[in-house]
């Protein structure tokens, strides 16, 4: 790490005023952090791994600069503690000097998906393997640990025996199109007996010489599937209000709330109707004809769904959850158990080539499964899902999902609200006289409504590679369109506000004091979202002002992060 790095990384820290998720700071006021290797776990751990640094501390108005004393002893203890951890961890640990006092930085690399979890060998796989969530570190489950362990591999839950199975629980009819569609597809199997392509197909297999169904076999082509794994259905859930938390107008929790079993080639079209009938219609007239639209593409959601039931982990601990659509009124919410699989991260998702799959003998079993009375199947099972449901919604002028792997849980989050609206084409009218491609000015469209964007991001809403997406988001640094923050793959961007862009080195940043208070006397307690929404400035404005305020004590919070943006203000008493 470079001193220059070093400065950007202390200014992003003063930025959002305390740790972020790839940064932990220590103060070492009383020697080396016994724990810290709680931290180098959750780096080691997390997509893109960390840093940490020493003789930094955290103080309820930001950060305190305090540098260390014994430098080189912390550097080496540093090194030590990561040669006791599994696997061994060889990270760059140096001492800067800034500012006159001394700092240690250590920066810890993601270990290979092929060696997670990475832990602390003093206290074991268990209680040793931890994750960053957010600006902590939180110790893993035994399932999250599991799930690690199956990640280093193939998993083969979806080729498992069901004890208590017997072919004759197979749905006749959807056997029979599974086999025609077979012989049509492979000239050579179709002189093989149908006994043995159920075999080879691992829908059938023998245990002690019975036969008996594989879980993929029961999922796909059983009568009715849940007389074995009950827990295995999808719940269309919705609400009638925003958070999810308030009762409708008549009381009701729930607007909907159905239940989707039966096997997966008609689960998923069933579970897709569910959803069609909850959403809102929007009609377009073009010429003399009227089109009604519905308000997400239909594309988005199958491709959703079938990645949710065909990705999701059916491991023995995951079977008594179901895949959730939450449908709200302002957004959809597609969940299914267990987090990403192996290679794939958040930031990876729709990279061409990229393809790892979980349940890689159900995935072929949907490939060559028909849905009933049409002569399509459910997936093509060749990665190419996200890029499908991203380009779905940007055709629809949508803004792009957004993807949360939470280990446990992978959850697909989808706005309805439009990315071009008469509010944001307005607001573009600014940049009308600079040279923009199509794709800078979808993502400036995108920065208005969102808070910050990564290289990542770029890459997947535009369906460009990253050396595009650097070079076109650093031109739109260079030219005091955006806010470049952090450094290396820590990257990220917001949008400047006007008065900062068109004077960056004369005009102090706008005093927006007065107009939060005078908000928040008609409408607190609020979060700093819908105070952003009222005033129309960066997302980092408003975090800059609400921290002044605070220290000035004018307003108080619900938490004592201002990070999270759940939190409220309110005047102070």
């Amino acid at each position: 790490m470079t001193l220059t790095e070093l400065k950007e990384i202390i200014q992003s820290l003063t930025d959002s005023g305390s740790d972020t998720t790839h940064i932990e700071v220590k103060a070492c006021r009383e020697g080396f952090p016994r724990r810290i290797w709680e931290t180098i776990s959750a780096f080691a751990n997390t997509p893109g791994g960390g840093v940490i640094i020493l003789g930094i501390s955290e103080t309820q108005d930001g950060i305190d600069l305090t540098g260390v004393k014994n430098p080189s002893k912390h550097q080496s203890d540093l090194a030590s503690l990561c040669d006791q951890m599994i696997p061994p961890l060889r990270p760059l640990i140096e001492i800067h000097k800034y500012e006159g006092k001394l700092f240690v930085t250590a920066e810890i690399p993601e270990v290979s998906y092929k060696d997670k979890p990475c832990y602390y060998k003093g206290s074991g796989i268990i209680s040793g393997s931890l994750i960053r969530v957010a600006d902590g570190d939180r110790k893993l489950t035994q399932y999250e640990v599991q799930g690690f362990l199956d990640g280093q591999g193939q998993p083969l839950y979806d080729i498992e025996p069901v004890p208590e199975s017997v072919p004759e629980d197979l749905d006749n009819n959807l056997v029979a199109s599974f086999l025609r569609r077979i012989k049509e597809k492979h000239p050579k199997v179709a002189q093989w007996s149908d006994d043995r392509i159920l075999r080879t197909y691992r829908i059938i297999t023998d245990v002690d010489g019975r036969p008996r169904l594989t879980l993929g076999g029961v999922l796909c082509f059983a009568d009715y599937p849940q007389k074995f794994f009950p827990g295995l259905v999808v719940h269309v859930l919705v609400y009638p209000s925003t958070g999810g938390k308030q009762d409708g107008d008549q009381g009701e929790r729930l607007l909907d709330n159905v239940k989707v079993e039966g096997p997966l080639v008609r689960a998923v079209p069933e579970a897709i109707q569910v959803i069609k009938r909850n959403l809102q219609k929007r009609t377009f007239v073009k010429g003399l004809f009227r089109e009604d639209v519905l308000e997400y593409p239909e594309i988005f959601l199958r491709e959703a769904l079938v990645n949710a039931i065909g990705h999701r982990d059916y491991a023995p601990l995951a079977r008594g959850s179901a895949v959730q659509i939450k449908i709200f009124p302002d957004k959809v919410e597609i969940a299914s158990p267990g987090g990403l699989f192996g290679p794939v991260t958040e930031e990876r998702l729709g990279e061409h080539g990229l393809q790892a799959t979980r349940n890689s003998h159900l995935m072929k079993l949907l490939e060559d499964a028909p849905v009933p009375g049409e002569e399509r199947v459910l997936c093509e099972n060749r990665g190419t899902g996200i890029p499908a449901m991203v380009a779905a919604l940007i055709r629809a002028g949508m803004e792009p999902p957004e993807f949360c792997d939470m280990r446990t849980q992978f959850k697909v989050v989808c706005s309805n609200q439009a990315i071009f609206d008469k509010q944001t084409l307005a607001w573009l009218e600014q940049y009308k006289n600079l040279d923009l491609s199509d794709r800078q000015r979808f993502a400036i469209a995108y920065l208005r409504h969102k808070e910050r964007l990564t290289n990542s991001e770029y890459c997947r809403m535009n369906d460009c590679d990253s050396r595009i997406a650097s070079r076109e988001l650093n031109e739109l640094a260079r030219d005091r369109i955006v806010l470049r923050h952090g450094t290396r793959r820590w990257t990220y961007y917001t949008i400047l506000e006007r008065e900062e862009r068109l004077a960056p080195h004369k005009a102090k940043r706008k005093d927006r004091r007065e107009d939060i208070l005078a908000y928040l006397r008609q409408h607190q307690p609020v979060t700093r979202r819908q105070i952003q929404s009222s005033l129309d400035v960066s997302a980092q404005a408003i975090l800059y002002w609400l921290r002044m305020l605070l220290k000035e004590k004018k307003i108080k919070s619900t938490t004592l992060s201002t990070r999270d943006r759940k939190t409220k203000y309110a005047l102070n008493d």
